[in-house]
């Protein structure tokens, strides 16, 4: 990961960002934990959907650090794999299914946006 966009998450960022908004970083911890507990899905499962959603949302910081969760919860290299082409599939099929939207436009069933310039 390019260090100079990304950079490394240290303790000092984390307190940095804690000290800013304590309050907010402690609730969003405790959601996270609420979160990824077992509950109607099992922890794996839910880390599995964050591998997934990571990739779609296409944070790098999400993506190694829920692989290396689901990973720790037992998932296996071809899970996570797998659940990235689902990711893939759905990102994918989302532009496909619009694809109607734009057919429709084309065949003059839905107005053109209006020019504001």
């Amino acid at each position: 990961m390019n260090d100079d966009l990304y950079p490394k998450p240290t303790k000092a960022l984390s307190d940095r960002r804690h000290s800013l908004a304590p309050n907010v970083e402690e609730a969003f911890r405790a959601f996270s934990k609420a979160v990824f507990k077992d509950g109607a899905l099992s922890p794996k499962t839910k880390q599995l959907i964050a591998v997934a959603v990571a990739h779609v949302t296409q944070c790098p910081y999400c993506i190694q650090g829920h692989t290396k969760s689901a990973a720790r919860e037992g998932a296996t290299a071809e899970e996570i794999m797998e659940a990235i082409w689902v990711a893939a599939e759905m990102r994918a099929g989302g532009a496909y299914a619009h694809s109607a939207l734009a057919l429709a436009t084309l065949d003059g069933k839905h107005s053109q946006p209006k020019s504001t310039g």
